[in-house]
């Protein structure tokens, strides 16, 4: 209850809510480009490309501003989702969009 009741007294007192860095990371060793498109992006299928590391585990770091967002990643040209996820929602194409919920 602490975070929620100074959440609400720094928008009543005019101060924007405390941005937060949210990871997303992928296991996709044999993959040539990933992203993350959500929401938070306008599903921007370019602006949030992720960085392969030696072991071919793909990450990013994006901060957000508390909410509820809708996302999934774009690995090579092909839709997935985030296999660390555990909450979705139906999406207008037939699938499912993950969650994440920045507090």
């Amino acid at each position: 209850m602490a975070i929620r009741t100074k959440r609400l007294r720094s928008v009543r007192e005019g101060k924007k809510p405390t941005k937060k860095r949210c990871n997303f990371t992928l296991y996709a060793p044999e993959a040539s480009t990933v992203y993350v498109v959500g929401d938070f992006n306008g599903w921007n299928q370019h602006s949030h490309p992720l960085k392969k590391d030696s072991k071919g585990t793909w990450k990013t770091s994006i901060t957000l501003t508390p909410g509820r967002y809708e996302y999934r990643f774009l690995v090579d040209r092909e839709w997935c989702n985030d296999p660390h996820c555990i909450t979705f929602v139906p999406n207008t194409f037939g699938s499912e969009n993950c969650i994440i919920t920045v507090k």
